[in-house]
C-alpha cells in the first residue's frame, strides 16, 4: 500500500499544470451581488497523458486548487507519433470546432490559446490546429482532449481488426 502511495506521489509530481481561464463570476441576490470565480486549468506530464479541471469557489486561489484536482482526476491517454499526431482529426464540443493535423519536426505547435496549452502539456510538439466557431476556452479544452483521446495508432487499429499494420495502411 505504502509503495502505492509513493508511485502516486511520484506521479502528481512529474504533472505539469496550466491556468488557461480564471473568470469572475456573480450570484445576484436581494441585497446585492455575490462574487464567485471559476477557474479552468489543463494537467499533463508531457508523455501522452492529459486532463483538464474546473473550479468553482470565493477566491481565485481556492478554485485553481479544487480545478487542478479536477484536472488530475480527469486523465485521459493519447497515443501519439513521437511528438507529433498520427493523422489529421476533427472534433466538436458545443459549438466549438477543432481542426488538428500533424506537422513536420522543427514546426512547433501551431495553435491558439486554450489548444496550445493542451498540446503543451500531452506532449505534442509538432501540429498545426484550428480552433472554428466557439472560442469559449472550457467547449475548446474539451473538444481538443475529445479529439486527441479519440485518435489511435495504426498499430491500435490493426490489432482491433485482427490484421498487421501494413495490410491497413
Amino acid at each position: 500500500m505504502n509503495q502505492e502511495n509513493a508511485m502516486n506521489t511520484q506521479q502528481v509530481d512529474a504533472l505539469e499544470e496550466k491556468l488557461v481561464q480564471v473568470n469572475r463570476v456573480a450570484k445576484v441576490v436581494k441585497g446585492g451581488r455575490i462574487f464567485g470565480f471559476t477557474a479552468l486549468t489543463v494537467v499533463g506530464d508531457g508523455n501522452g497523458r492529459v486532463g483538464f479541471g474546473r473550479g468553482k469557489a470565493k477566491e481565485v486561489p481556492i478554485a485553481i486548487q479544487k480545478a487542478m484536482e479536477n484536472a488530475r482526476r480527469s486523465m485521459v491517454e493519447v497515443e501519439l507519433n513521437n511528438t507529433t499526431l498520427w493523422y489529421p482529426i476533427k472534433a466538436k464540443h458545443g459549438s466549438a470546432n477543432v481542426y488538428m493535423q500533424p506537422a513536420s519536426e522543427g514546426t512547433g505547435i501551431i495553435a491558439g490559446g486554450a489548444m496550445r496549452a493542451v498540446l503543451e502539456l500531452a506532449g505534442v510538439q509538432n501540429v498545426l490546429a484550428k480552433c472554428y466557431g466557439s472560442t469559449n476556452p472550457v467547449n475548446v479544452v474539451r473538444a481538443t482532449i475529445n479529439a486527441l483521446s479519440a485518435m489511435e495508432s495504426p498499430e491500435t487499429v490493426a490489432a482491433r481488426r485482427g490484421k498487421k499494420v501494413e495490410e491497413i495502411s
